[in-house]
């Protein structure tokens, strides 16, 4: 299935990515659960390095000077001007650190997905495994200038469906359960402007355990 995103946080990641209660608790770059060579031949030391260090912790260092700018903007009006940085730094923070966990070696059984519920969600919403991924990549890839694409759970419907956001837009109208970094710097230097290879491949190191549980917690 096939929807594009709306908005309403769900409680659970507003829980997990709420606010530091006080500017001696920032927000940081949340290590990998890897090695940055980890993932070759499929994403290369090189990304993962610009794409941990660079990136994510460029939208780190915005988010925490945008609550800061936020706690002491002296009228309504400034911290409305304020809400654009908090969304993209935000989103940037909340995407990145699921993505890290989205993705495991190829050692630590990265791409296999077995029997149990998240094959057999996947297999009901969208007949096999084959055509969830060839769809997913086809609505991934269809994203004009950068985004996300994700495999979220829907609550009121009870089913995966794939979704789409826009720049750093977090998802919020559904679980995310996979999500895939559309954005160039999360793969030109290795696959350029061929964003079919980039997403073909990534199926090799996505941990799909980790999956599975999202999808069991969202389901209870």
């Amino acid at each position: 299935m096939l929807s594009i995103a709306k908005s309403a946080l769900r409680p659970s990641l507003a829980r997990a990515f709420a606010a530091p209660a006080s500017s001696a608790s920032l927000h940081t770059l949340p290590d990998l659960p890897y090695a940055y060579n980890a993932l070759e031949p499929y994403i290369s030391e090189d990304i993962m390095k610009l794409h941990h260090t660079k990136h994510h912790q460029a939208y780190v260092n915005g988010l925490n000077a945008a609550e800061q700018s936020y706690a002491k903007a002296p009228s309504v009006r400034d911290q409305i001007a304020l809400q654009s940085a908090l969304k993209f730094n935000g989103g940037g923070h909340i995407n990145h650190t699921l993505f890290w966990k989205n993705l495991s070696p190829i050692n630590a059984d990265g791409g296999k997905l077995t029997d149990g519920p998240l094959k057999k969600a996947i297999e009901r919403d969208f007949g096999s495994v084959e055509t969830f991924k060839k769809s997913f990549n086809a609505a991934t890839a269809a994203i004009q200038g950068s985004g996300w694409g994700w495999l979220g759970y829907n609550s009121a419907s009870k089913t995966l469906e794939i979704v789409t956001t826009a720049n750093q837009d977090p998802l919020l109208s559904h679980t995310p359960i996979i999500g895939v970094d559309i954005w160039e710097h999360a793969f030109y230097l290795q696959y350029k402007n061929v964003k079919p290879d980039y997403l073909n491949a990534i199926w090799n190191v996505i941990n799909f355990k980790e999956a599975e549980q999202r999808l069991t917690e969202a389901t209870k």
